[in-house]
């Protein structure tokens, strides 16, 4: 090909410019060898998980056991989306777990009626989510402002905020909460015309995307996939939503809890990539010195972070609540911390900053409910559950500093 025919070619939006089939899937095997897996451990991880549960016990894979593990997972789901932006900073948090056990509290306090105050559900909710924030604010503060590690900050929480539920509970022991409006965040079942609604506009809305995207990238002069590429992609999105709408409606309806944990990963993933707070977070993750010489204000990005974490885990905290309609003194306590960092780290978030994605908060939620629920099916203990978490876990990390040793060693 001659020069002038090279230039053609690249100037035409019909020629090289589109990626083909071939030189997608090399560049899916060169990011493989380079140390990018993505979610594709995690996906394979349940695949197998299921095979297993399936061959244990038939019931694994009913409808009705799908949006009992959809309902399992959005708690924690929830919490490690907030947890993502703090591993993203290479910090912790380890006070998530109370700070949501302060948020249920909060809404069902909110509700008593022989109290003179008594709030409306969703409004109780929104205070809720406020005072995670608050709580998110001071912790971050200390971080950013005075350069306490957040570990120990954030461990002084957890005991803080324990005391905190026990002594806002008292000697009542269990707190029953009185509206509808919070117990259907985690009980209510969208009827069947609405599932199918729900995944005719979502599929009808991810097909916008893309082809928006691909708009904006034809005018930016950038290679876009092939026309056959991008309607197969779509079809697959579109094809999934509708399997999963038919077998939630065959199991009692889609749950809502799903549903809110769908739009919050539209949300924070949005946040997270297309925003530039977002932009800012990664940066700060991967070099604070050089994102501080670059005028970003690293202490406010800490600050923020903070903020979105306890009020994700407040939010969490009232699923929590609601799923049980109570909460008493063990309110945020077990294995909700456990559970939500592990999430975080199995779906592929690094534990050393700046690499990560909203989206691994939920596969790997989905990875440990999968789990706990298969082990509650099949009859195990549940030091097997725990035993299997804490190797899925160790693998995930030993996975993750391999991945990063292999990516400097090819310069990326």
């Amino acid at each position: 090909m001659t020069t002038i025919e090279a230039k053609t070619a690249a100037a035409d939006p019909g020629g090289e410019e589109r990626e083909t089939v071939f030189a997608l899937v090399r560049g899916y095997f060169e990011r493989l060898r380079g140390g990018e897996v993505g979610v594709l451990p995690v996906l394979v991880g349940l695949a197998l998980i299921t095979l297993y549960f399936w061959s244990k016990n038939g019931n694994y894979v009913s409808a009705v056991n799908f949006n009992n593990i959809v309902i399992q997972m959005a708690g924690v789901s929830i919490i490690a989306m907030g947890v993502v932006f703090v591993l993203l900073l290479g910090e912790i948090d380890l006070s998530v777990g109370y700070v949501g056990g302060v948020g249920g509290v909060t809404v069902a306090l909110l509700q008593q009626p022989e109290k003179s105050y008594q709030v409306a559900g969703l409004a109780a909710i929104l205070l809720a989510v406020a005072v995670g924030a608050a709580i998110g604010a001071f912790q971050g503060s200390f971080v950013a402002l005075i350069g306490v590690p957040s570990f120990v900050v954030t461990l002084a929480g957890l005991l803080a905020w324990q005391g905190v539920v026990q002594k806002a509970i008292g000697d009542q022991g269990v707190i029953t909460i009185q509206s509808d409006t919070v117990n259907n965040v985690a009980n209510y079942f969208l009827p069947d015309k609405w599932g199918w609604a729900l995944a005719a506009v979502a599929a009808g809305a991810y097909a916008a995307t893309v082809l928006l995207g691909v708009f904006s990238r034809r005018r930016a002069g950038v290679r876009v996939r092939h026309p056959v590429l991008i309607g197969l992609k779509i079809l697959v999105v579109a094809a999934l939503c509708l399997v999963v709408v038919r077998i939630c409606n065959r199991g009692g309806g889609v749950p809502f809890p799903g549903v809110l944990v769908v739009a919050l990963l539209i949300f924070w993933t949005y946040i997270a990539k297309r925003t530039t707070f977002g932009r800012h977070v990664y940066a700060v993750g991967g070099n604070a010195e050089a994102a501080r010489r670059a005028g970003i204000n690293v202490k406010r990005i800490r600050i923020v972070v903070f903020m979105i974490s306890s009020a994700m885990a407040a939010l969490g905290g009232v699923v929590f609540a609601a799923r049980l309609t109570s909460v008493d003194l063990n309110a945020g306590g077990g294995t909700i911390l456990l559970d939500a960092i592990s999430a975080a780290v199995i779906g592929g978030t690094s534990l050393f900053g700046g690499r990560g994605n909203v989206r691994d908060a939920v596969v790997g939620a989905l990875l440990i409910s999968a789990i706990a629920n298969g082990i509650d099916l099949v009859g195990y203990s549940s030091a097997t559950r725990f035993i299997v978490t804490g190797v899925i876990l160790l693998a995930a990390v030993t996975l993750d500093t391999v991945l990063r040793r292999r990516q400097a060693a090819v310069g990326r």
